[in-house]
C-alpha cells in the first residue's frame, strides 16, 4: 500500500481526465478531481483503490482550505487552486481571474458585507482628495471675485410707477440721495458706534465670522430666513453685491469669498469707509452723508455722538427705528413704537461705546434726551398726492409679494397701480374746495388748526383702489390719512350691526347658552326697537347690562333725543338708521351677540387690529378705527351683493422685463354675505341718503346708499356710502401733526369751519358728493338690486302712534347712576386676554391691537386706553355723552 501511495499505478484508460489526475498526484497537487461530487459512482473508476482514496482526501484539504478563505482565515486560495477551475465538491464553479481594477470597489476577494467597507488608503486617497478638491475652488474663487468699489455699490435704478391706464405716474426710488465721503469726513463717534452695536473686533478680525455663515446656512435649509453679515465687512460685501440679491446658498458662498478676500487685502479704515458709504439708513438716504442731511440737516462730520448713535440703532432696519413710523409697510411701525425701539437701542449704544471705552462717561453724561430728528423729506416728484400713492403701492408690494424693501428701493422694477389718474385728481380737488371755502386756520386756530382729511374709493367689483386722498402734500404731511390714522368711525360701524341681525339673527331670551346660540331669529329692517334716549341696556336674555363695578349701562342718542313715541319710543330699524338712532343699534347689538358683530365687520373686510372694545356695548356705534381704504373696501361688499374683494393697489410689477407678480394670481373674492343679506343693508342705507342725515350726499340721476358717522367729543366725523360702480369713504379730525410730539391726540371740532358741530352729514358728505359727481361723468347709472324680504318682525308691538318724530325725553331714569369714573367704566385692557363669552365684563377681547382703546362711548378718538368724561358740560346728560357715540 505504502509504494502505491509513492508512485500511483498508471492510468490504464479514462483519457485525458484520467491522464490529468495521475499528473496531478505525481505533481503533489492536491485538487480534487474534475467533476467530482464525493458519490461511489465517482471513485469506482479506472483508478482502482488507490485512486478513490487519493481523490477523498485531496478534495477535503481543498474543502477545507475554501472554508479558510471565506471566513478570513489563510487568505490563500487562490494560490493553492489550479489556474483553471478551482474545487467545486458541493460549491460549483469559481470564475477566472478579471484585469487588475484602477479603483479597487467593491473590494475583490471580499465577500458579503466586507465587499463594500472601503479599505484605510481608500478612505485616506478620498479624504485628501475631496480637501485638495475644496482648496483648489476656494483658490479658483478667491482669484475670480473682485473686491467691491463703494462708488459702484451705491448706484441704483428708478422705480417706474404707472397709472392704471399704462401711463407713466413716477419714476422714483432710485433718486441719487447719497455722496461718497472720505474715511476723514467719517466722524470717529461714528465709526466707534457702529463698531460697538455691530462688530466689536472690527479692527481686528479677519472680516468673516464662520458661525454667522453657519448659521445662515442652517437656517437656509430649514427653510427659514437667512441671516445678514455678522461682522461689519461681510455687511459691506452684502450691501455692495447689487447684481446678486438672491436669498441662497450660492450667493453665500460667493459673498464669503469677497469677504474673505477683502478682510485679506483691503485696508480696515478703506472697509470702514465703504461701508457707512453704502448702507441704507431709510428714507431713501445711502450713505452716511445722506442720512446726516435727512435725519439731521447737517454734513456728516458735524454730527456729534447722540447723533452717530441714532444713525448707528437705524441701521438695524429703518422700518422699525425710524421715528416717523411705517405703518404702510407693518403696521407694528407706528411712530409710537418706532421712537420706543429707538431711543432703547440709542441709549444701549452710548453705553456699549463706554464700555468699550471709545466714549467717556462724562461725555456719555451729556446725551440724556433723544437727539431732535427732522421730519421726513421727499423729492420734489413725490408732492401732492403722489407721494402717499407711491408709500401706498409699496405698502402692498412688500406685504403681498416676495420682494423685500432693499430689493424695492435699489429699483429696476415697473409696477402697474390701480390708482385712476382722474378720480385721484378729482377727489384732491373736492377735499381742496372745502378746506379753502371753510378751514380758516388763520382766522380760527383754536378750531380750525390741525384739520386733517382722508378719503379712498375702491372698485366694488374687483377691490381695486382707484383713488386716495392721503393729506395736502405727502412732503409736508407724512402720515397717509387715507391709511391707519386712529380716527373712529362712529354710527357707520351700525352697517355691521344690521348684517349681522340679518345674517345670524337675534337670540331667544327664553334660551340659555348654545341652545340661545342655535336657535335664532333672523331680524327683518321692519323689526321694532327702542329709540328712547338714556335707554337702559339689556343682556339678550333680559338682564339689564352693568359693568363690572355693578353700574348700569344707559345709552344716550345724538343730542340727547329721543325717536318715537312715548312710552316704549319704538321704531323700526329702517328709521333707526335714518336718524341714527343709538340705542336702538346698541341693544340689537346685544341681541345678536357682539361676537357676530365682530364677525360680519371682519367678513365685510375690515382687519381684526382695528377693532377695539369688542365686548362692550358701545362696540356697535363705531369705537374702533379702520383705514378709510377698509372703510370703503367693506361698504364695497354690500355694493357687490355680498360678494368681497380684498382692496388692492398694485395689479402687476415687472423686473428686466419678467413678471414678478400679477395680481390676478391671488385675487379670490368670496362670499361674505348672501345677496339677500347685502341687498337688505343697501335699501336700507339708501334711507340715509334719499331723506336721513346723508341727504347731502345725494348724486344726480343716481341711486346712493350710505352712512353718516360722528364720535362723542366732536372728534372725527365720516361718511361712508356706494354707488354699484364705486364705494368712497371721507374721514374729518383734528390731529397736531407735530412729529416731535410723543403724546399726539384728537382734538374737538366744536367750532371748526364755523359750525357749531361737525357731522359726517356736513363737510364729510359734501366732500363725497362733489368727488363722486365729477369721478362718475361719463358713466352709465346703474341701480341697486331689488332686495327680497328677508326676517321677522320681532318685537311687534307697535306703539299707539308708531310715527316716529325726534321729542324730548319724557322721562327720567328712576335712580340716575352716577356718572362712573374713568377706572371704572371698563377694565384695564389686557392683549393678551381672550374673551369667549363677548358679555363677560372681566375680560375684553379687542380683536387685535387695541389702538381705539376701550373708550366705550367714542369719547376720545381712538387714541387712549380708557374714556375720559365728555369736557363739554353744556350737551346735557353727561351718562350719554359718556357712553353713546354721537351721530349726525
Amino acid at each position: 500500500m505504502s509504494e502505491h501511495r509513492r508512485k500511483p499505478p498508471q492510468p490504464q484508460g479514462g483519457g485525458r481526465a484520467a491522464a490529468r489526475r495521475g499528473q496531478s498526484a505525481s505533481s503533489g497537487r492536491r485538487a480534487a478531481p474534475r467533476d467530482a461530487t464525493g458519490s461511489l459512482s465517482d471513485t469506482y473508476g479506472s483508478g482502482g483503490e488507490e485512486t478513490q482514496y487519493e481523490g477523498r482526501a485531496a478534495t477535503r484539504r481543498a474543502s477545507q482550505r475554501s472554508t479558510d478563505t471565506d471566513t478570513g482565515v489563510g487568505g490563500r486560495r487562490r494560490a493553492a487552486e489550479p489556474a483553471g477551475r478551482g474545487p467545486s465538491r458541493g460549491r460549483g464553479r469559481a470564475a477566472p481571474p478579471g484585469k487588475k481594477r484602477f479603483i479597487d470597489y467593491p473590494r475583490a476577494g471580499k465577500y458579503g458585507a466586507m465587499r463594500w467597507v472601503p479599505s484605510w488608503r481608500q478612505v485616506t486617497g478620498l479624504f485628501i482628495g475631496f480637501f485638495g478638491s475644496l482648496v483648489a475652488a476656494a483658490g479658483i474663487g478667491y482669484a475670480v471675485v473682485a473686491v467691491p468699489n463703494p462708488a459702484e455699490a451705491a448706484t441704483a435704478q428708478n422705480n417706474v410707477y404707472y397709472w392704471s391706464d399704462g401711463s407713466q405716474m413716477v419714476a422714483t426710488g432710485g433718486e441719487v440721495n447719497r455722496q461718497i465721503i472720505a474715511y476723514e469726513k467719517i466722524p470717529k463717534a461714528m465709526r466707534y458706534a457702529v463698531m460697538s452695536a455691530e462688530n466689536k473686533t472690527f479692527e481686528t478680525d479677519s472680516g468673516v465670522d464662520p458661525m454667522g455663515i453657519a448659521r445662515a446656512v442652517v437656517n437656509m435649509a430649514k427653510g427659514g430666513q437667512t441671516q445678514g453679515g455678522s461682522t461689519i465687512t461681510q455687511q459691506y460685501v452684502k450691501n455692495a453685491m447689487l447684481d446678486d440679491q438672491s436669498q441662497t446658498l450660492s450667493r453665500k458662498v460667493k459673498e464669503l469669498f469677497i469677504s474673505v478676500k477683502v478682510g485679506t487685502s483691503v485696508e480696515k479704515e478703506d472697509i470702514m469707509r465703504g461701508y457707512l458709504n453704502t448702507a441704507y439708513y431709510g428714507r431713501g438716504a445711502y450713505g452716511i452723508q445722506a442720512a446726516a442731511r435727512t435725519y439731521f440737516g447737517k454734513d456728516a462730520d458735524k454730527l456729534n455722538p447722540s447723533q452717530c448713535a441714532f444713525l448707528a440703532a437705524v441701521l438695524k432696519g429703518a422700518t422699525y427705528y425710524d421715528p416717523a413710523g411705517a405703518t404702510s409697510i407693518d403696521p407694528a411701525a407706528s411712530p409710537e413704537a418706532n421712537r420706543k425701539r429707538a431711543t432703547e437701542r440709542w441709549g444701549w449704544i452710548l453705553d456699549e461705546m463706554v464700555k468699550d471705552k471709545h466714549l467717556s462717561a462724562t461725555e456719555r453724561a451729556k446725551y440724556t434726551e433723544f437727539p431732535k430728528i427732522e421730519s421726513p423729506r421727499s423729492n420734489a416728484q413725490l408732492g401732492g398726492q403722489i407721494g402717499y400713492l407711491v408709500d401706498t403701492a409699496k405698502g402692498y408690494i412688500l406685504n403681498n409679494t416676495d420682494i423685500d424693501q432693499k430689493e424695492l428701493e435699489r429699483g429696476g422694477y415697473e409696477i402697474h397701480t390701480t390708482f385712476d389718474k382722474n378720480k385721484v385728481k378729482e377727489l384732491e380737488k373736492a377735499v381742496a374746495k372745502v378746506r379753502k371755502e371753510n378751514i380758516k386756520p388763520d382766522l380760527r386756530p383754536k378750531t380750525d388748526a390741525h384739520v386733517q382729511f382722508g378719503g379712498a374709493s375702491v372698485n366694488p367689483k374687483s377691490g381695486a383702489i382707484e383713488a386716495i386722498y392721503g393729506g395736502e402734500d405727502a412732503t409736508k404731511h407724512f402720515t397717509n390719512n387715507a391709511d391707519v390714522t386712529g380716527a373712529q368711525v362712529g354710527s357707520t360701524f351700525k352697517t355691521y350691526v344690521l348684517a349681522a341681525a340679518m345674517t345670524w339673527g337675534k337670540r331667544d331670551p327664553e334660551l340659555d347658552g348654545d341652545q340661545a346660540q342655535d336657535e335664532r331669529t333672523i331680524v327683518s329692517p321692519k323689526s321694532l326697537y327702542s329709540g328712547k334716549n338714556n335707554l337702559k341696556i339689556k343682556d339678550y336674555d333680559g338682564e339689564v347690562w352693568t359693568n363690572e363695578k355693578g353700574e348700569e349701562w344707559l345709552q344716550a342718542n345724538d343730542d340727547d333725543a329721543s325717536y318715537g313715541s312715548a312710552p316704549k319710543y319704538q321704531i323700526d330699524l329702517r328709521e333707526a338708521m335714518r336718524v341714527s338712532a343709538n340705542s336702538a343699534f346698541v341693544q340689537l347689538g346685544m341681541d345678536v351677540g357682539l361676537d357676530r358683530v365682530k364677525e360680519a365687520a371682519i367678513e365685510a373686510g375690515l382687519k381684526e387690529s382695528s377693532l377695539a372694545g369688542t365686548s362692550f356695548p358701545s362696540f356697535s356705534i363705531g369705537i374702533s378705527d379702520p383705514s378709510a381704504i377698509r372703510m370703503a373696501g367693506s361698504y364695497a361688499t354690500f355694493a357687490a351683493s355680498g360678494k368681497q374683494n380684498d382692496p388692492f393697489s398694485v395689479k402687476t410689477v415687472e423686473y428686466e422685463g419678467l413678471k414678478r407678480f400679477d395680481h390676478d394670481d391671488i385675487a379670490e373674492p368670496k362670499r361674505a354675505f348672501t345677496s339677500e343679506v347685502a341687498d337688505n343693508v343697501t335699501d336700507v342705507l339708501k334711507t340715509v341718503v334719499d331723506e336721513g342725515t346723508g341727504t347731502s350726499a345725494q348724486l344726480t340721476g343716481r341711486e346712493v346708499a350710505g352712512k353718516t358717522g360722528t364720535t362723542d367729543g366732536n372728534k372725527s366725523a365720516w361718511f361712508v356710502g356706494y354707488t354699484p360702480q364705486l364705494s368712497t369713504a371721507i374721514s374729518m379730525y383734528r390731529m397736531d401733526d407735530d412729529e416731535s410730539n410723543k403724546n399726539r391726540t384728537f382734538l374737538e371740532m366744536y367750532g371748526t369751519g364755523g359750525q357749531e358741530t361737525i357731522h359726517g352729514a356736513s363737510f364729510p358728505a359734501e366732500i363725497w358728493h362733489d368727488y363722486m359727481e365729477d369721478a362718475l361723468k361719463g358713466e352709465p347709472a346703474e341701480d341697486f338690486p331689488e332686495p327680497e324680504p328677508i326676517g321677522v318682525i320681532v318685537n311687534d308691538d307697535p306703539d299707539p302712534t308708531p310715527t316716529p318724530t325726534p321729542t324730548e325725553s319724557e322721562e327720567e331714569s328712576p335712580e340716575p347712576s352716577p356718572t362712573p369714573t374713568e377706572s371704572e367704566i371698563l377694565p384695564s385692557p389686557t392683549p393678551s386676554e381672550t374673551c369667549t363669552n363677548p358679555f363677560d365684563t372681566t375680560c375684553e377681547d379687542t380683536g387685535g391691537t387695541d389702538t381705539g382703546g376701550t373708550d366705550i362711548g367714542g369719547t376720545d378718538g381712538g387714541v387712549t386706553a380708557t374714556p375720559t368724561e365728555s369736557e363739554d358740560d353744556s350737551r346735557g346728560n353727561q351718562n350719554g355723552g359718556l357712553f353713546g357715540g354721537t351721530e349726525g
